[in-house]
């Protein structure tokens, strides 16, 4: 069975999850890899054979997707080359984790094609949503990457086609402690809006990972370095807790790891407004923004000591296996 794995490329989370989710499906098919958008930090240690740019969403400085720029990289007529030049006829299979050049040209040429990503989850009518619907956000979400049967992750299994996170082996494998740092991944605000708002903490150690910077510098009681694969999976093991986006991996991995966890959903990012109210459901503290009226909140989950345990265990292979026998 010849396979395409066509996977996301913007933000980290996806890549992540397809460090795992590739030797699993390597050890049933033959599979090549696909990969569009041009907004991640992370490398595959596997070889892809297509890269695309795809449809990206850029992150903003301010807390948020900046639409302008999002609208100014993404240009149709290469969308609409890359879709039309998308090789899918060579493969029994493709397997789409919210990929929208295979997606499309699948869905334009009646090829087979299987949803596996946390998108899928997000969408199921089972899983918790926000009191705020954004119909525009919902809509792109719905019709972004079309696929024909979908299976999902999420941080709780909410419906039977909904699967626990997909944890990687580098988070897996990591020692446990506490060095007593925060560690911050919020790549939607720039490095000045961060040394503002974590400088009114000065009894806090924080340790930021910046999207927004290439020089590491240190300012008072923050740290701020370029992002790094390594030294982030380190920080976030070593630390006391975890402010970041409400992404999905990120935050599975520090619940993963044992760690207190605050996250701030990114501005015109309906996906991440869902994940919030599923983490807001579990017991984790959830905040619009950086400004000073959440000063409080910020401080009271500083003093706490309450932690959201979870299960998440390593059963990639087993789902893998499970959707392969379905669709073979």
């Amino acid at each position: 069975m010849k396979i395409l794995y066509a996977v996301q490329g913007t933000g980290n989370g996806h890549l992540s999850r397809a460090m795992d989710v590739i030797p699993c499906l390597k050890k049933r098919a033959d599979v090549d890899i696909l990969v569009s958008g041009i907004q991640a930090d992370l490398d595959l240690p596997f070889d892809v054979k297509y890269r695309k740019h795809g449809l990206s969403f850029i992150f903003g400085k301010a807390g948020g997707v900046d639409l302008w720029k999002t609208f100014m990289q993404n240009k149709i007529r290469d969308i609409v080359k890359e879709v039309n030049e998308a090789p899918i006829e060579a493969y029994d299979l493709v397997i789409n984790d919210f990929e929208p050049v295979t997606a499309w040209a699948c869905y334009l040429r009646e090829h087979p094609c299987i949803g596996m990503s946390h998108q899928a989850a997000v969408l199921d009518k089972q899983s918790p949503k926000p009191d705020e619907v954004d119909m525009m956000g919902k809509f792109i979400l719905k019709h972004y990457a079309p696929v024909d049967t979908s299976y999902g992750f999420h941080f709780q299994p909410y419906s039977e086609s909904i699967f626990t996170p997909v944890i990687r082996q580098q988070i897996r494998t990591q020692q446990v402690s506490d060095n007593g740092h925060y560690t911050v991944y919020l790549p939607a605000y720039d490095d000045a809006r961060l040394l503002k708002s974590l400088l009114r903490f000065k009894d806090v150690q924080w340790d930021v990972f910046s999207k927004h910077n290439r020089v590491p510098f240190s300012l008072n009681n923050v740290n701020v370095q370029p992002i790094d694969n390594e030294k982030f999976v380190r920080s976030m093991a070593s630390c006391h807790g975890v402010l970041c986006g409400a992404g999905f991996e990120t935050p599975a991995e520090a619940l993963f790891l044992n760690k207190k966890l605050l996250v701030i959903p990114m501005k015109n990012q309906y996906e991440q407004h869902l994940n919030a109210a599923a983490l807001k459901q579990m017991g984790v503290p959830v905040i619009k923004n950086l400004k000073s009226k959440n000063n409080n909140i910020i401080e009271e989950w500083i003093a706490s000591d309450t932690l959201v345990k979870v299960d998440y265990p390593d059963i990639t292979q087993e789902i893998v296996d499970k959707i392969l026998s379905i669709h073979q």
